[in-house]
């Protein structure tokens, strides 16, 4: 018999490559469970006339973990995701995988179809048996008024689906435009996964950062090969490439991203013409922010400037972490031209910002 996850996670814990968290350790057996499922009736489809006279398998309930920032639920999903021995299978940050649907429904409306969720639904089951979510969480009345029927359709049709959140399942889209309807999909989740709390005290991404620098200055060599090993360090070995956040009929897009870390340019957040909601989408899609490369500030990038302000503000608001490189402290970025004297409190929150204990959250939030 092949080592269970649990061996597999005090094996990686023996060998220094985790740390031991009895918290962390009691979902195994509930991902355990889904993983030799699948497998089972992986190759039981595999064998002898088995398409044909095996009887059908019974859909494994899939896996909801939610808890505070940083308690390692993205590890646990990737731990299971990596070792479940089945090819139909993907792991997506939810807010992509929305992306991608509402893609799908468009073009599916192009063709006239009466029910344009039915073909996305069938074309997604056709291809996976294990959907893999990081993230779960619905800010866009769009996607809040579709996912019921999809996952209903996707239940039913087999997948199993096992995600992670920072919020319990009766929070999700809370406050939200005609949330009443959106409720079925809160008694779905809780009819076909089983919905578990991940309650470590531990938060493992803010010990990694805990006295360590966050804010480089100059933005040369030294900083980049500092912030890169701050990536690595946070993401576990790298990102999962852009993520692409849909505000107002427009994308802002985040080069790089994984597990509620994204990284960014100066000029890629801040060069382009976004918006306070723009920045807002962006504060509410991480927790940690790398952003690299904000030059010196004046009256020659004047408009850049602005949208740093604005994009520091909706950040400092929404407790995100701020991973910095920097031409300057932040003091000296913007020294003279219009602005320069509201640029005072930006700093002053720039500096609040590189505090030991910034962007602490509790489970509940």
């Amino acid at each position: 018999m092949s080592e269970t996850l649990t061996d597999i996670y005090d094996r990686m814990v023996h060998e220094g490559d985790l740390r031991a968290d009895p918290a962390q350790r009691a979902v195994l057996p509930a991902l355990e469970a889904i993983r030799r499922a699948l497998e089972d009736t992986a190759a039981r489809k595999k064998g002898l006339l088995g398409g044909i006279f095996a009887k059908p398998a019974e859909t494994p309930k899939g896996l909801y973990i939610w808890g505070g920032v940083g308690r390692g639920k993205s590890m646990l999903m990737d731990l299971f995701h990596a070792h479940v021995d089945i090819s139909a299978k993907r792991r997506v940050h939810f807010h992509g995988f929305m992306q991608e649907v509402q893609a799908a429904l468009h073009a599916a409306r192009k063709t006239g179809v009466d029910d344009a969720i039915r073909p996305v639904a069938e074309e997604i089951a056709g291809q996976l048996r294990l959907l893999c979510f990081d993230e779960m969480q619905i800010t866009d009345i769009a996607d809040a008024m579709i996912v019921g029927r999809l996952f209903q359709m996707l239940f039913d049709k087999g997948v199993v689906v096992v995600t992670t959140s920072n919020r319990v399942p009766d929070d999700l889209y809370k406050d939200g435009l005609n949330r009443a309807l959106f409720l079925p999909f809160i008694a779905l989740l809780r009819e076909r996964m089983h919905v578990v709390v991940l309650e470590s005290e531990t938060d493992y991404r803010q010990h990694r950062l805990e006295g360590a620098q966050v804010y480089f200055t100059p933005a040369g060599r030294e900083a980049q090969e500092a912030i890169a090993k701050i990536w690595l360090e946070l993401t576990g070995g790298g990102g999962d490439g852009p993520l692409t956040l849909r505000v107002n009929g427009r994308d802002v897009v985040l080069p790089d991203h994984r597990s509620g870390v994204a990284r960014a340019s100066f000029w890629a957040l801040c060069g382009q013409p976004l918006g306070p909601a723009d920045y807002l989408a962006v504060a509410n899609a991480v927790r940690v922010l790398i952003l690299e490369h904000i030059p010196h500030l004046s009256a020659s990038n004047y408009n850049e400037a602005k949208r740093f302000v604005t994009l520091i503000d909706a950040l400092y608001e929404a407790r995100v972490r701020l991973i910095a490189s920097a031409a300057d402290a932040p003091e000296r970025l913007y020294l003279e031209g219009a602005g320069s004297f509201e640029f005072e409190r930006t700093a002053s929150r720039l500096r609040e910002m590189q505090a030991a204990d910034w962007g602490l959250r509790t489970a509940a939030e």
